[in-house]
């Protein structure tokens, strides 16, 4: 696979604009695994904002938990690793955004039963 990957880079290395030749060669940069994977895990951030429609009750906890600690894991990790990858930095800022968000109204709902259970009573 990495034979074909090689071609492919080579062949639009050619055709690469003088003016993006630094985007293009950055040590983060399409070339490198720094970039697609940081690419790819935005669907976690699309995910986790398709997840705002979902009622509070059905948040997982432990799960939200450790969306949000990897999120702000990697952010921190993505700043101290050379090359420093901004672009890994921001998807897992959205990460955590997402994950602390919607860990926020699961708490909220959990709160909320207890206090309608604490009036029942």
């Amino acid at each position: 696979m990495s034979v074909i990957y090689r071609g492919v880079v080579s062949a639009v290395d050619k055709v690469v604009p003088a003016k993006l030749q630094p985007l293009w060669s950055h040590p983060a940069g399409p070339k490198t695994i720094f970039f697609w994977a940081p690419a790819f895990k935005w669907g976690l951030v699309i995910a986790g904002i398709g997840d705002l429609s979902r009622p509070a009750d059905k948040i997982s906890l432990p799960q939200t938990c450790a969306l949000s600690a990897t999120g702000l894991v990697w952010a921190r990790y993505s700043l101290v690793i050379i090359p420093k990858n901004w672009s890994l930095f921001s998807v897992n800022v959205f990460v955590a955004i997402t994950g602390l968000y919607q860990l926020s109204r699961a708490v909220r709902y959990q709160q909320s039963l207890k206090a309608e259970e604490a009036v029942k009573a």
